[in-house]
C-alpha cells in the first residue's frame, strides 16, 4: 500500500476547494496546489531508467521542484548542506528560536514579505548587538537563520530558527573568542530586545504606509488603535528560546538538514485520508510534547496548509554577521585561522554519523539495490509552463 500524500489530497479535494474559495484563492496558492498535485507524475514528463545491475526498468517522473511541496526538499537539501560543510568552525553550536506574539502574528500573516523581513531584521539586530556588547561576549558572531511559520497542528506560527557557533571574532579582529561552556547569551536580554527592535520596525512599516489590514484586523488601519495595539504588545513577554549547544558537527549538520527546508507538514505524518477527512500525528508541546492525531476536514486541512504559503522571491534561509554573502568568505578564513584550524576540507568527524544528503530511493533500484541510470526521455502528457509551478527560491 502507498503511503499517504500530501499530493493525494489535493488530487483529490483541491479542485472543490478552489471552486469553494474561488474568490479567496490567490496565485501564490493555486499555483503551489497545481504544482503538488502535478508533481512526479506524467503531467510533468519524465525518464525511464534501467538497473545497472539487475536490468529492472521503470518510469521516474520529474519533480515539480516548488519549495512548498514536501517531495521536492530532498536535492535541494543536499546541495545546501554540501556547502554549509565546508563553513562549520570547530565550536559549539547554538539553537536560538525567535517567536512572534498572537497578536504580532496577524499582522504579519496579512503582510507576510513586510513583517517577515522584519522578524529576520529585528531577530538577526538582536543577536548581534548583545553578543557585541562586552558585558556579554564582545564579539562579532556569524549565523543562519530560517524562517518557519507553521506550528504542529498546521496554524499559522510565524519563528524564526537561528543556528550560532559559541562565539565569534573580536572586534579588532585579532582573537576569537569563545562563549561561556554551555551558555551563550541570556535568554531574556535577548527577548527585551528583540521586542523592542520588532515594534519600532513595525511602527515605522506601518507609517511608510507598508502594512495593510482587513477582515477581523482592519480596525487597525486606524493609527490610534495601531499604537494601542503595539502598547499592548510591550507588555507581555516575548518569546525567545536558547537550545543546549549541539553534540558536535555532525549534529549542527543534521539539525540543518531537518529545518532549512522542511515544509508545513512531511508526507510521513500523514495517516489517513476518508471520508473528506485528513488524519495526521502531531506533537502538542504544551502537554509535554505528547504525540496525539489530529483529524481535520480535507477542505480545512488544504487552507492550514496554504496559511504558509510564502510571498514569491521571499528568502526564507538568511545568513549573517560573519556568514553574511558578502563577508563570509574571507571571514571564515580569518576565523580559521584564530582557531588554529590546520585542515579547512578534513571529514567532520565520522562519517557514519553524517546525515543522509539525498534519498537513496530515487537512486537505488527497489529490487537488488543497484544504481538506476537514464536511458530515455519521456515528453509531458500537456503543455505544462514552467512559469506556472516552478519555484525553486
Amino acid at each position: 500500500m502507498l503511503a499517504l500524500e500530501v499530493a493525494d489530497i489535493f488530487r483529490r479535494h483541491g479542485e472543490a476547494y478552489r471552486q469553494a474559495h474561488a474568490g479567496r484563492l490567490g496565485r501564490t496558492e493555486r499555483r503551489i496546489m497545481g504544482a503538488i498535485e502535478a508533481c512526479r507524475t506524467a503531467t510533468l514528463g519524465g525518464h525511464v531508467e534501467r538497473c545497472t545491475e539487475c536490468g529492472l526498468v521503470r518510469i521516474a517522473y520529474n519533480s515539480c521542484r516548488n519549495r512548498h511541496c514536501p517531495k521536492c526538499q530532498g536535492a535541494v537539501r543536499a546541495a545546501w548542506l554540501a556547502e554549509r560543510q565546508g563553513e562549520l568552525l570547530p565550536a559549539p553550536y547554538f539553537h536560538v528560536v525567535f517567536t512572534l506574539p498572537g497578536a504580532a502574528a496577524e499582522i504579519a500573516f496579512q503582510n507576510k514579505a513586510t513583517v517577515y523581513a522584519i522578524l529576520f531584521k529585528a531577530a538577526a539586530e538582536t543577536l548581534s548587538t548583545i553578543a557585541a556588547d562586552r558585558r556579554h561576549l564582545g564579539a562579532e558572531i556569524g549565523f543562519v537563520a530560517v524562517l518557519h511559520t507553521w506550528g504542529q497542528n498546521l496554524q499559522h506560527h510565524p519563528h524564526v530558527h537561528c543556528l550560532v557557533p559559541g562565539g565569534g571574532l573580536a572586534l579588532d579582529g585579532m582573537r576569537w573568542i569563545s562563549c561561556r561552556p554551555g551558555f551563550f547569551l541570556p535568554v531574556r536580554v535577548l527577548s527585551r530586545l528583540f521586542r523592542r527592535l520588532f515594534l519600532e520596525k513595525l511602527r515605522e512599516a506601518f507609517a511608510a504606509g507598508k502594512l495593510a489590514f482587513f477582515g477581523a484586523v482592519a480596525r487597525l488601519a486606524d493609527a490610534g488603535v495601531f499604537t494601542r495595539c503595539l502598547t499592548e504588545l510591550r507588555r507581555v513577554e516575548w518569546v525567545v528560546y536558547a537550545k543546549r549547544p549541539f553534540a558536535g558537527p555532525a549534529a549542527v549538520l543534521a539539525y540543518l538538514g531537518r529545518y532549512t527546508h522542511r515544509v508545513a507538514i512531511a508526507n510521513s505524518r500523514l495517516v489517513a485520508l476518508a471520508d473528506g477527512r485528513v488524519s495526521f500525528r502531531w506533537r502538542d508541546y504544551r502537554h509535554h510534547s505528547k504525540n496525539k492525531l489530529m483529524t481535520l476536514a480535507a477542505d480545512e486541512f488544504i487552507r492550514r496548509f496554504l496559511l504558509h504559503a510564502l510571498p514569491d522571491g521571499f528568502h526564507r534561509i538568511r545568513h549573517y554577521g560573519f556568514l553574511s554573502n558578502r563577508w563570509r568568505a574571507e571571514k571564515l578564513v580569518l576565523c580559521r585561522t584564530l582557531l588554529a584550524v590546520a585542515d579547512v576540507d578534513a571529514p567532520l568527524g565520522d562519517t557514519r554519523e553524517r546525515p543522509r544528503l539525498s534519498d537513496p530511493a530515487h537512486d537505488s533500484c527497489p529490487c537488488c539495490g543497484g544504481r538506476m541510470e537514464p536511458i530515455g526521455p519521456l515528453p509531458r502528457s500537456r503543455p505544462a509552463p514552467a512559469s506556472t509551478w516552478y519555484d525553486s527560491s
